[in-house]
């Protein structure tokens, strides 16, 4: 054992174990040294130092796909010409062969030594594809295709002894780092590296790259899953911009995300990130809505997992809207638009003066105004006219008498018909959400009268002040109200009670010259206060 000269006597320190090398079989012709590695890397320069007379021919041969296919870096010969047909890079620079190793002398301790980067290969950028090519390595060798003896120099001398028929080499050492295209500082084993055990084997570079700068793979090679916003770069290694990765808009709905060159094109080059399996029931490129059937909660930041809550329309009473199949209900608010004649929050019911719930909607009663909603059959009292005028206010004597003396169903309110709609009280929160909502006008009123035009409703309002108008003009005095809800869903949210003054922010409909009152507007009893927080908001955080 202690005469073995096995091939691990070759990569041992040349520091604490000089005197050891490794030699091939006797009167072998030609020999290979092949180093495989345990995963892509970047090769730099080679060493090779002979205790044998250096090759009058070798090649180094380098494998970027593990052993499938070899391509030379270079030739080394004595005579290249006679060798391997080719010019020696002593008379032309960067030529593919040299001779400038394969002298014999000095017999032993001469020296191979190749750089990845010499000319013709220099590269300013290392992590560019040109130097990629040329240095990325999976496998290495080193044929060595002929020997040579060491001739005898001295005159007058008989003949040196015969020479060793073998090849020798004391040092075989590569050089290089693990290959990660400039998004990394250190690498650790790849799953399941098995170290060789040898004696005097010291510094080894392993080849699973720890990646930074939200990139991800063995050679960080792509970008991390929820990173992929652009195509991935390798670093700059000329100017050292590190070329992170950026990470997708997805509103915290998705885990991942693919890059999409469509998607990139058409944002300008901009963004090309495509949200994956976005979850919460929302949908899109960025997960930034809710799924057909689920409305979104304004009271809930949109990165909340419940900011899209499911729609609570009728199957039956509630119309589809022209989204897609199955959106039943208005996705930025949850409204759920009807069938014609339906009315309630959930389009469940007939409108008051329609009946026969069903699949096409509600019929008109034959009555002038109130009819069985089942049968349709013609009630007592239908003829009623709702047109009301208000009559001066006068305080209620008598608790079981209405303040304001009006018929059944003329009042048209929700305070009045409590079990016609459930009206949600409506709360000034966050100045954010006021100011998405985008309200076109904000007034201070006072309600005159309220009356049912059968296709639609008005209310007869004396505006007091106005905080912000946008297209329409907008002054002090009567004016009229267009309460979409009441007829369309049935319900007289938001609460508009005569003789009362209100707060009330909602949107112009320019086209017809219309102040609207939907579900969306901001309804609430006037107080001093109120006005003030409300023109803070317009003023400080709506601009």
């Amino acid at each position: 054992a202690a005469l073995a000269h096995p091939p691990a006597a070759m990569a041992d320190s040349p520091f604490r174990r000089p005197r050891t090398w490794w030699q091939s079989a006797r009167s072998a012709a030609q020999e290979t040294i092949r180093l495989d590695l345990e995963a892509a890397f970047y090769f730099t320069h080679l060493i090779v130092v002979f205790k044998s007379p250096r090759p009058a021919a070798m090649v180094l041969e380098r494998s970027q796909d593990f052993g499938s296919t070899w391509r030379p870096y270079k030739y080394f010969a004595a005579n290249c010409s006679a060798a391997f047909g080719l010019e020696d890079d002593v008379e032309r620079r960067g030529a593919a062969c040299t001779s400038r190793y394969s002298s014999p002398f000095p017999c032993t301790g001469g020296e191979v030594i190749y750089r990845a980067l010499s000319p013709p290969f220099a590269a300013e950028d290392p992590y560019s594809a040109a130097a990629q090519e040329q240095l990325r390595i999976t496998n290495l060798r080193v044929r060595l295709l002929k020997r040579q003896p060491c001739p005898c120099r001295a005159e007058g001398r008989p003949p040196p002894p015969p020479q060793l028929l073998h090849f020798a080499v004391y040092d075989f050492i590569v050089k290089g780092s693990c290959f990660c295209n400039g998004h990394a500082d250190h690498c650790v084993p790849v799953d399941g590296f098995r170290p060789v055990k040898a004696a005097g084997v010291f510094h080894v570079v392993h080849g699973k790259c720890m990646c930074k700068h939200n990139t991800a793979g063995a050679h960080c090679q792509h970008c991390a899953p929820l990173y992929n916003d652009r195509p991935w770069q390798a670093a700059d290694g000329k100017t050292g911009a590190p070329r992170e990765c950026q990470s997708c808009k997805c509103n915290g709905h998705a885990d991942t995300c693919h890059f999409d060159m469509d998607a990139w094109l058409a944002s300008g080059n901009r963004s090309g990130g495509v949200c994956d399996n976005c979850q919460h029931n929302t949908e899109g490129q960025h997960c930034q809505r809710c799924k057909p059937g689920f409305y979104r909660d304004l009271r809930r930041p949109f990165s909340a997992p419940d900011a899209c809550k499911p729609c609570a329309c009728h199957p039956v009473g509630s119309a589809t809207l022209p989204l897609g199949p199955g959106t039943f209900c208005d996705p930025s608010n949850g409204d759920c638009p009807c069938k014609p004649g339906v009315a309630g929050p959930r389009c469940d019911r007939c409108l008051l003066g329609y009946w026969g719930f069903g699949p096409y909607g509600c019929r008109p009663c034959d009555c002038a105004r109130r009819c069985d909603p089942v049968t349709g059959d013609c009630l007592r009292g239908a003829d009623v006219d709702w047109h009301h005028e208000v009559p001066p206010f006068q305080p209620v004597l008598n608790d079981s008498e209405p303040a304001w003396g009006w018929e059944d169903e003329q009042g048209f309110s929700a305070l009045r018909h409590s079990g016609k709609c459930e009206c949600k009280e409506q709360v000034l929160g966050n100045p954010k959400a006021f100011c998405g909502m985008k309200y076109t006008y904000v007034i201070k009123t006072k309600i005159l009268s309220a009356h049912d035009k059968g296709s639609h409703a008005e209310v007869n309002v004396k505006i007091k002040k106005v905080l912000k108008s946008t297209k329409l003009k907008i002054l002090r005095g009567k004016r009229t109200l267009y309460p979409e809800s009441w007829t369309n869903r049935g319900c007289t949210c938001p609460i508009l009670n005569p003789g009362l003054e209100y707060l009330v922010a909602g949107h112009e409909d320019v086209r017809t010259g219309r102040l609207v009152v939907n579900m969306k507007s901001f309804v609430q009893q006037w107080k001093s206060a109120l006005g003030r927080k409300v023109l803070e908001i317009l003023k400080r955080d709506c601009n």
